[in-house]
């Protein structure tokens, strides 16, 4: 089980392993637009634990360009451990 912890609220949740972020995400006030990656509506800023989410979408990459701390929240699946977000 993955956890996921929001800054902003110091929140966490416990997420199945390589599952989405996105339902939680939106629980916590994350807005979202169109979720197919392309309208940036969801930008998070990852402060730990980049490596514990999948590689980045091209979708994402087409957006955000070179990947360092920002994803698209709707693009995101966590591979496990612990990620910590801001918003």
């Amino acid at each position: 089980m993955a956890k996921l912890i929001f800054e902003n609220t110091s929140e966490e949740v416990d997420i199945e392993d390589g599952k989405s972020i996105k339902d939680e995400c939106e629980q916590a006030g994350i807005p979202f637009a169109c979720s197919e990656g392309v309208c940036g509506s969801c930008i998070i800023e990852v402060v730990e634990g980049m490596d514990n989410f999948t590689e980045p979408t091209q979708a994402e990459k087409d957006f955000l360009g070179e990947i360092q701390t920002e994803r698209l929240a709707c693009q995101c699946k966590i591979k496990g451990g612990s990620v910590k977000i801001k918003f």
